[in-house]
């Protein structure tokens, strides 16, 4: 049917129809026609201090809700700020939809010399995104924008995005359109897997004496996670994940700790048959090959909905192209209805090595957290959040180092409570990662953050403060680039660093810099801020902003030295060495 309305209305009509409810973006007059649509159909506008925000609120929502993170940006000088943004978020893999503006088609393709505010959008994009489409005629734009939410759920997730000439935004058009479900333009289920495939997955696990199980992101979004808490119940084999899936389960019962570097590598190695769900072996997982892996006897079968992932990496023995629910749900039927696969018991379990490395593990963290230290020991800060902080809280881990410390001390009580850029690691991304994951779950936020990741978004608290989002951001603050300065240090003096674990000030490259107390920061921008120096003043801080109704700051001033010696930095600089046999 036709009907005279803006060519932003339309998109706004179909935005709902896909169930976004929330848009995140500033205002532009570019736009004009979509944003001011959005309330009509019930979806809410959140805005913002900065364009790459947005992408990074989008995609923590998406990420913790499973829906479409949509996220806009006006022509020019709004794409250019939101691009970093997307590129974090199609490198995390999150779901996002992406709408900008760009200056009317009659100045552009190709653009007229002179043109103002005008850069090609579409074709930058494009060489990152999952896809970038141009609407250039009105009548297009049902077409055009169901072909991107097609995108959106096709494969493994990451950034679409949809460009549109202001004139078609904010002008009247009479177009045909007709309100249609998802279901009626693209499809919303996946082909019924092949029993053979599943006979042949069954026999290789019975053949097997030491299977584990490998999980990615991929199990995030496919909302899998109840069928792999059933799977470790049957299974009873050990479970790794790559950092991406961190939280999808709790870390007992099986189940392995990422920072666990070196019993993970022990699985690896030992494993003679491994399930890969959702994961595309990555550089954080060193890649699946020797010597962190066993290539030669190790049988692994990848499920992936992404063909292009599979055996992308290393030599596998079956791969299958699935939602990992799907085959999560026919793999969990199939085993129960075995009963010799039922009854049979992997010798894991006399594997006294795996509780060598376990308490070896242990007795390393506990070291650590009993350091002295000239002001807060890093550890010390994490375990004391572990007492104080409530169980259903969603934590946010953004910095080099503090990182790190956040990582190896934090202690989940609750499954899918955490998000981090695991595979960019994007500093400043989490200040609004935090936003996304408030709206996300309306629980308690807290974002362990660096002072230096912390300066580059310092402005989303006010952001935070003005849509009452329940944040609780601890800056870890040593005035100092420490991940950087610990590997310069090395590179300049390695026997000193060695000896005096630190170098003069002077003797360092731009590594330092002087303090933002961000404390009073948050205090001008109508947060709380506190600062704390030692246990006893933490402890009294992270009791008021629990109580406080919303966004509150900590400014936390923790050992330097020690802050810049984190765990496990050692494994993290092999891993980024190309394995060799």
């Amino acid at each position: 049917m036709k009907k005279k309305r803006t060519g932003g209305d339309y998109i706004a009509e179909m935005l709902s129809l896909e169930n976004v409810d929330k848009v995140f973006g500033i205002i532009d007059g570019t736009y004009f026609g979509l944003y001011a649509s959005l309330k009509k159909y019930n979806i809410d506008l959140i805005s913002p201090r900065h364009e790459t925000s947005a992408a990074h609120i989008a995609g923590s929502y998406s990420r913790l809700t499973g829906k479409l993170g949509v996220c806009i940006a006006s022509n020019g000088p709004g794409v250019a700020n939101i691009i970093p943004g997307l590129i974090v978020e199609q490198a995390e893999g999150n779901r996002v939809l992406c709408i900008t503006s760009f200056r009317r088609e009659g100045i552009v393709s190709p653009v007229r010399p002179g043109t103002y505010q005008y850069f090609p959008q579409s074709e930058t994009i494009k060489q990152f995104a999952k896809a970038s489409f141009l609407i250039t005629n009105p009548e297009r734009i049902p077409e055009i924008t169901r072909m991107a939410f097609r995108k959106c759920f096709e494969g493994r997730p990451g950034v679409v995005h949809i460009d549109v000439p202001e004139d078609i935004l904010n002008s009247i058009q009479e177009i045909s359109f007709i309100p249609l479900k998802p279901s009626h333009y693209r499809s919303i289920e996946y082909p019924t897997l092949d029993s053979e495939l599943m006979d042949t997955i069954i026999k290789l696990f019975k053949n097997s004496k030491y299977p584990s199980i490998h999980i990615g992101s991929g199990v995030i979004y496919s909302k899998s996670q109840e069928e792999i808490k059933e799977i470790n119940q049957i299974l009873k084999i050990p479970i790794t994940y790559s950092w991406g899936a961190r939280g999808v389960l709790l870390e007992k019962e099986n189940v392995i700790p990422m920072t666990n570097i070196q019993l993970n590598h022990f699985i690896h190695k030992t494993s003679d048959l491994v399930l890969v769900l959702g994961s595309r072996l990555g550089e954080t997982d060193w890649w699946g090959k020797e010597p962190y892996w066993n290539q030669k006897d190790q049988k692994i079968i990848q499920i992936d909905i992404d063909p292009f992932i599979i055996g992308s990496s290393r030599n596998i023995e079956l791969g299958i192209v699935s939602d990992i629910k799907s085959f999560l749900k026919k793999f969990i039927k199939l085993i129960k209805n075995d009963h010799l696969f039922a009854k049979k018991e992997f010798e894991w379990n006399t594997k006294e090595k795996i509780k060598i490395l376990e308490e070896n593990y242990k007795r390393k963290l506990s070291k650590i957290l009993n350091k002295k230290s000239k002001g807060l020991n890093s550890a010390r800060v994490i375990h004391i959040c572990n007492q104080y902080i409530p169980s259903n809280c969603t934590f946010v881990i953004d910095g080099g180092n503090t990182a790190v410390w956040a990582h190896f001390y934090i202690k989940l009580k609750e499954e899918d409570t955490i998000i981090s850029t695991y595979k960019f690691g994007m500093l400043g991304a989490g200040i609004s990662q935090a936003i996304g994951a408030s709206f996300a779950t309306n629980n308690i936020v807290v974002c362990f953050i660096g002072d230096g990741a912390m300066g580059f978004h310092p402005q989303e608290i006010e952001t935070a403060v003005r849509y009452r989002r329940k944040i609780i951001y601890l800056v870890f603050c040593d005035k100092q680039w420490g991940m950087v300065k610990l590997n310069q240090s090395f590179a300049l003096k390695p026997l000193k660093t060695l000896l005096l674990k630190h170098l003069k000030p002077e003797e360092n490259i731009n590594t330092d810099f002087e303090e933002i107390d961000f404390a009073k920061l948050a205090c001008s921008m109508g947060a709380l801020g506190k600062r704390a120096k030692n246990e006893q003043e933490l402890i009294t801080a992270l009791k008021e902003c629990l109580d406080f109704p919303h966004c509150s700051v900590i400014h936390i001033d923790v050992d330097p030295v020690l802050h810049m010696w984190a765990p496990g930095l050692m494994d993290f600089k092999k891993m980024h060495l190309e394995p060799k046999p």
